[in-house]
């Protein structure tokens, strides 16, 4: 493909934005032609460091086709991704450009299947949402698990823990506009990404409450990432030809952890409460506007760890685990965002032979891990 670039950045102003654009930097190799976009040339320019700027608006009729003529992927990072992805998505299927971003909002994902899978298979063109910590970790980990459980059913049983973690401004724009379009009530359906043709088994269904595991001695919540991660999981599977049948938690160790999982867990409730109501989803907005986040500090202090647990009908068992240091929505997410960018740009002679609207597994593949282990994001 001969274009201009190799890798446009869009949204490279806002929270995310810049931390990925910083990111890039720091991280890209020797030669790689990139540059960062958005709608304001001052802003874009402070964060350039020397990159092209491309100045275009996702919202008018020409932007998202120039920006998807010139490269040969694009990275998006403004959100709600609904608003400003969907016309790059549109834009890149037209033009042959590969497309990622880091959304997790499934209703959105599946409306981008229904509309544009078919045709971005024609185009032999990947497009790959589920790109932040919502959710590379558990699908590249469940692919692992599977990959060595060969193709025989199997449960999987994934628990979350995290340190830290706050939201960034397009997080909350996110979660509000999920809960004003109706994207939120749709997210409900374990199965919105599929499997088709049967209903979910208990095992499969969202879990509720808190609940103390005694065979683990571990308290179990319902994980902040587990809509997005097992709906992911379920989307790998069935463009695999796989059976796997799925449910993630949130873990607090031993009697220990029951403190901080009822401080979670009315922190969950807090925010839910608030979603519910325009005055609550204003307050949130004001707290946490756009293009704002928490300090250095705060995102270093993080810790994300998962652990993916496999068992097929003949009792085999394989466990991955996942471990990363810093905040998960913020530093896991740059990383795994920025690293699936770049494997889209270097590594296309040995990724699947995939094309359509998919996930980072049937996307990128298990060489994912190796990519995020060389980041800090270590899979063993």
């Amino acid at each position: 493909m001969s274009r201009e670039f190799d890798l446009i950045v869009f949204g490279a102003t806002g929270f995310t934005g810049r931390r990925a654009v910083q990111y890039l930097h720091e991280h890209a190799p020797d030669g790689l032609r990139w540059a960062v976009a958005g709608r304001d040339r001052a802003r874009l320019e402070e964060v350039a460091n020397g990159r092209p700027v491309i100045v275009a608006d996702a919202l008018s009729p020409s932007g998202p086709a120039e920006v998807a003529a010139r490269t040969r992927v694009v990275m998006n990072l403004a959100g709600p991704f609904r608003r400003y992805g969907d016309p790059l998505v549109a834009a890149c299927v037209e033009q042959g450009t590969h497309y990622c971003d880091i959304s997790g909002e499934t209703a959105r994902i599946r409306d981008l299947i229904d509309r544009y899978h078919g045709a971005a298979v024609r185009a032999s063109t990947k497009i790959v949402p589920f790109g932040g910590v919502s959710s590379v970790p558990a699908d590249i980990a469940a692919l692992l698990v599977s990959d060595r459980l060969g193709r025989q059913p199997h449960h999987l049983r994934a628990t979350v823990r995290l340190r830290g973690g706050t939201f960034n401004g397009g997080t909350v724009a996110s979660m509000i506009d999920a809960v004003e379009s109706g994207d939120a009530v749709r997210e409900k359906d374990p199965f919105l990404l599929g499997p088709s043709g049967r209903a979910p088994s208990e095992h499969e269904k969202d879990p509720r409450g808190l609940r103390y595991d005694a065979r683990d001695k571990v308290w179990l919540l319902p994980s902040p990432m587990g809509t997005s991660d097992t709906r992911a999981i379920r989307r790998s599977a069935d463009l695999l030809g796989r059976r796997v049948l799925v449910r993630e938690h949130l873990a607090f160790d031993g009697w220990k952890g029951l403190a901080p999982a009822l401080t979670m867990a009315a922190g969950i409730g807090t925010v839910n409460a608030l979603l519910k109501f325009g005055r609550g989803r204003r307050l949130m907005a004001r707290v946490v506007p756009p293009g704002k986040g928490p300090s250095e500090r705060q995102i270093a202090d993080g810790a994300y760890a998962l652990s993916m647990h496999g068992t097929d009908a003949h009792g085999n068992e394989v466990t991955v685990r996942v471990r990363g240091d810093g905040d998960p929505g913020n530093r896991i997410t740059v990383t795994c965002g920025c690293e699936i960018a770049l494997a889209l740009v270097e590594d296309q002679g040995i990724l699947p032979q995939t094309a359509g609207v998919l996930t980072p597994a049937t996307a990128i593949g298990s060489g994912l891990a190796d990519r995020l282990g060389r980041a800090g994001i270590l899979f063993d």
